[in-house]
């Protein structure tokens, strides 16, 4: 098989390809077999070498078929304009602007979660201190010989004790919400970088 043949048998295995890729990979065969035939064979001798045109032609689908999408998001990436890139420059002050507020606005939020969290578990140690003086008020006002209001006291203590039991479990739940809304974000914005990575 000489180098027409050779080269007119890719270009029909390879007919399901986009036309750019198929022109480049008959350049390619065109001129290795061009130099083989530089170095002395002749062009059956050259095409031999390359080796069994489906073989080649499996190869290449192959090779297509694992990288198409790369190639295609870096072709995405390549084909910026010109009046793009300035109309991107000239925004930046507006988009770097707008970008960084959206940031401060998410950490502020984030911030305020916190807050909140801590003051529940604020109310919490309140209610539960509040309810331990209690109980040495109401022992030291039936020590002292007033026990009506040591009674007094002490059902006060009791619901404080209730109130601080109620806080408790509220200020669990609130913090492994927000727990659990932190550990969401940090692997939502680490699959966006790895995404990127993986375009690249």
């Amino acid at each position: 098989m000489n180098k027409k043949d050779f080269l007119a048998r890719l270009r029909i295995g390879l007919g399901k390809l986009p036309q750019s890729d198929i022109d480049e990979r008959l350049n390619f065969y065109s001129e290795m077999i061009d130099d083989r035939v530089e170095e002395g064979l002749s062009e059956e001798e050259a095409v031999k070498e390359i080796g069994p045109i489906n073989l080649v032609v499996a190869q290449i689908i192959a090779d297509y078929s694992s990288a198409g999408s790369n190639k295609a998001k870096t072709k995405t990436r390549r084909e910026l304009k010109p009046l793009e890139i300035v109309l991107i420059v000239l925004g930046s002050p507006i988009w770097v602007s707008l970008l960084i507020a959206a940031f401060s606005v998410i950490i502020s939020i984030y911030a305020v979660l916190w807050s909140v969290i801590i003051a529940l578990w604020s109310v919490f140690f309140s209610l539960a201190a509040c309810f331990l003086g209690g109980l040495a008020a109401a022992a030291i006002f039936t020590l002292k010989g007033n026990p009506v209001t040591g009674l007094a006291v002490l059902g006060a203590a009791l619901l404080l004790a209730g109130l601080s039991i109620f806080a408790f479990y509220g200020c669990l739940a609130a913090s492994r919400g927000v727990v659990t809304l932190t550990k969401k974000s940090v692997i939502w914005i680490k699959s966006l970088f790895i995404k990127k990575e993986a375009a690249q």
